[in-house]
């Protein structure tokens, strides 16, 4: 039996070994010439930190211990450049010659690896997301063990106008529409061949999919106002490098820097239901936090709790020990002195880091 996380917040279990996948075996072609030489999940969204490093680490976030990536195109450098291991997950190769879609190669991958009755975690390579992995995998072990589909709402390509009986009444840029798109991860509780049997080739989104919807065996799950992108041409590279200019990705979540000077220094923090920052404390740094969505709790040193939902404000003072817990999806402002390093952790519940990764 194995337990999400190291936290020990009780909330999920999963009976059944979890093996993740992605599928990054795409030429790139849109993100030319960058991938003239280099794979597309080997594209860099910070110095340092890559496409595949990023979806490997949501796989240690979440307890998945081994992970497949069905590569092709350059797939030798994907395999030199991880090796067999990273953030503590297990690395294995399936490597497909000539592209014949996305069906052809999970099914390459469950001839390999025995999947037969395991959790399989399937995602896209070009996606990058702050969905909660692990609460998607136990939303669809709760439904019946179907398989299960994330969902993002469409953000619109272009400005919005919004018209009145005559007139233009207000613009809007670029809003979230009420429409849902495939966000490119996938969950199987408890795989079976049998899902496959009747396809040869093709991309599982055309054929399994399909099948499975008019069948009435696919779930969807959502989460709503969360960072989404496919990282398909050179400007979403540009948006998603532009989000990462501040952005340390946590196994809890992120943080980000919104302002930095030498009076005083906001930050975001966006921190996953059921999880947990550190037990940490600041030297010197007086800070007040403001809940801009979500609800959790302060745990101290002693035991001792305080609850807090949105619009709440939160004061910590320099020498208190305390962690941050989410009991829903929950973003925070946190407004301080200009101590842009000042913690020190008591305490971390996650064996997985950042290189480099001081903080919460």
């Amino acid at each position: 039996m194995s337990v999400y996380g190291t936290h020990n917040l009780g909330l999920y279990e999963v009976i059944l070994e979890m093996i993740g996948m992605i599928l990054c075996g795409g030429y790139g072609k849109r993100l030319r010439p960058i991938t003239d030489s280099i794979p597309k999940p080997m594209v860099e969204i910070k110095s340092g930190y890559t496409l595949i490093d990023r979806q490997i680490f949501d796989f240690a976030a979440s307890g998945v211990k081994k992970a497949v990536l069905l590569t092709g195109y350059l797939g030798d450098k994907i395999e030199e450049y991880l090796g067999r291991e990273k953030f503590g997950v297990e690395l294995v190769y399936v490597r497909e010659e000539e592209p014949r879609g996305t069906l052809n190669a999970i099914r390459m991958a469950t001839e390999i690896i025995d999947c037969e009755e395991k959790t399989l975690i399937i995602r896209n390579g070009d996606v990058i997301t702050d969905i909660n992995l692990r609460k998607m995998i136990e939303y669809s072990k709760m439904h019946r063990n179907r398989m299960t589909m994330f969902v993002t709402r469409m953000k619109s390509p272009f400005g919005i106008v919004e018209l009145g009986e005559k007139y233009v009444m207000a613009f809007r840029e670029k809003p979230l529409l009420d429409i849902y798109i495939n966000g490119g991860i996938y969950v199987i509780p408890s795989f079976s061949e049998d899902i496959f049997m009747h396809y040869e080739s093709g991309d599982i989104e055309k054929t399994v999919f399909p099948e499975l919807s008019r069948r009435g065996e696919l779930l969807y799950y959502k989460e709503d106002n969360i960072f989404w992108i496919a990282v398909d041409t050179t400007k979403e590279l540009e948006t998603l490098r532009k989000e990462y200019s501040d952005r340390t990705d946590k196994p809890w979540g992120y943080e980000k820097v919104l302002i930095s000077t030498e009076k005083y220094l906001t930050k975001e923090l966006y921190i996953r239901e059921g999880y947990r920052t550190s037990m940490h404390y600041h030297s010197e740094k007086d800070e007040t936090m403001y809940v801009i969505s979500g609800s959790g709790y302060i745990e101290y040193e002693d035991g001792h709790k305080d609850s807090f939902g949105r619009n709440d404000t939160i004061r910590i003072k320099p020498g208190v020990a305390h962690t941050i817990v989410a009991t829903e999806n929950l973003l925070l402002h946190e407004v301080s002195t200009p101590h842009l390093n000042d913690t020190v952790r008591v305490r971390d519940y996650y064996s997985i880091r950042m290189e480099g990764d001081k903080g919460y």
